[in-house]
């Protein structure tokens, strides 16, 4: 694909509301049960959102795989509000504490663990169903503060999970987070599991995976299947500047606390609707509306 630098087509914006490790320690913000994730969709649809990108928190704060928690939290942010509810099927990572032990017997340091394969197949039964889920299009080695893991994203894992997404009827977003991660993914549109138009998120600024440079972004740009629909993901620093690159070039985007907790340099991000509000109005001085909901779902070719 070729960016379009002209385009006046219309924005959509996602917004990730919680994050797939940090919690109110980062800022106080994130929403974690799913009562203040139910008000934070509400507010960012107001605000001018269409889709809300979710990961879950059990009651000690951490992510989780429980489903009972993502069925209370779509339910709820159903009953508010109509935003197109994502669930990212990484699942997200908790931090264990004490994983080294000393010479005296004392345990210290700490390390993120990951969710198992089979707990990310069963965020397929979550009820009621979600519009869509995220995939992630290749294993790599997933670096942060907090730790490193291996996240692990098999072609076969993808094939089941893309496979019984389309049984659901629901949606799927992409993640890729180098450009042999988008070569992945024909693979499996050459073996009739996906089929083009396809949806990206083009993952820059994670470590183990592709750094946030316009470079990186531009080529990975070029190797889309033309058709696609595509936005930029972009944690910490990076994540307001490549996110309005993307804009000017025909992207669409998404912003979030769990891209940044900052609105500025040492500033603290008041809430996610204030980062909406923020790309609605750069959208819009661009010459690009934001996508409606009903727009979003005939954009995205949603069934649900």
């Amino acid at each position: 694909m070729k960016p379009d630098l002209l385009t006046r087509d219309k924005v959509i914006i996602t917004v990730a509301i919680t994050g797939g490790i940090h919690g109110k320690w980062a800022n106080e913000a994130i929403p974690i049960t799913p009562e203040e994730q139910a008000q934070d969709a509400l507010e960012c649809y107001e605000a001018g959102a269409s889709i809300c990108h979710l990961h879950v928190r059990g009651e000690d704060g951490q992510n989780t795989p429980d489903i009972n928690v993502y069925n209370k939290a779509v339910r709820l942010i159903k009953e508010k509000c109509p935003i197109i509810t994502q669930i990212g099927n990484g699942i997200g990572a908790w931090i264990e504490h004490g994983v080294k032990t000393s010479s005296s017997g004392k345990k210290y340091g700490q390390a993120i663990i990951m969710p198992s394969l089979k707990q990310r197949l069963n965020l397929l039964t979550i009820d009621p169903t979600p519009e869509m889920f995220t995939i992630n299009a290749g294993t790599f080695e997933f670096r942060t503060p907090y730790g490193s893991h291996t996240f692990r994203n098999p072609l076969d894992f993808n094939k089941r999970f893309v496979k019984k997404c389309k049984k659901l009827g629901c949606g799927i977003e992409i993640e890729v987070y180098d450009s042999g991660h988008i070569a992945n993914i024909m693979d499996l549109v050459d073996m009739g599991v996906l089929e083009l138009p396809l949806h990206f998120s083009l993952v820059l600024g994670i470590q183990g995976g592709a750094p946030a440079t316009p470079e990186n972004l531009m080529h990975m740009i070029h190797q889309l299947p033309e058709g696609s629909t595509w936005q930029v993901v972009t944690v910490g620093k990076y994540n307001l500047r490549t996110t309005v690159i993307a804009m000017c070039m025909g992207g669409n985007i998404r912003t979030g606390l769990e891209d940044t907790i900052y609105f500025d340099k040492g500033e603290l991000v008041k809430s996610n609707a204030q980062l909406v509000k923020r790309m609605v109005r750069l959208a819009k001085e661009i010459g690009r509306e934001p996508a409606t909901v009903d727009e979003t779902r005939q954009l995205l070719h949603l069934n649900k």
